[in-house]
């Protein structure tokens, strides 16, 4: 349950990206809402998945599940570059998370 819970932290965290770009530094009200809507609920998921996975590796992945989605969605969304160099640097990311999950 606590990986589960861990997914769902890091996927929130990478859906309160574009709200907060579309809140205008927290200017414009609903997707000011909805961006602490799902931060807080990313905190809330987090703080639930470190009662059972060691809070490092919980913490290391959410922000890996975080910048990762964060760059794949500004390159889908916002048409922001997506050079092999990134790729790399991402495949990094992921596979250091999958080693913590795999020492966990």
């Amino acid at each position: 349950m606590g990986w589960l819970l861990l997914i769902i932290a890091g996927l929130s965290e990478v859906a309160s990206v574009p709200l907060l770009k579309y809140s205008r530094g927290f200017r414009r009200l609903w997707p000011s809402v909805a961006a602490v809507a799902a931060l807080a609920l990313s905190f809330y998921c987090l703080s639930r998945s470190v009662m059972t996975i060691p809070v490092g590796t919980a913490y290391a992945v959410w922000t890996g599940i975080g910048s990762c989605g964060a760059v794949v969605l500004g390159a889908m969304v916002y048409r922001e570059s997506l050079r092999p160099s990134k790729l790399i640097c991402l495949a990094i990311i992921i596979i250091g998370m999958i080693g913590l999950r795999l020492t966990s």
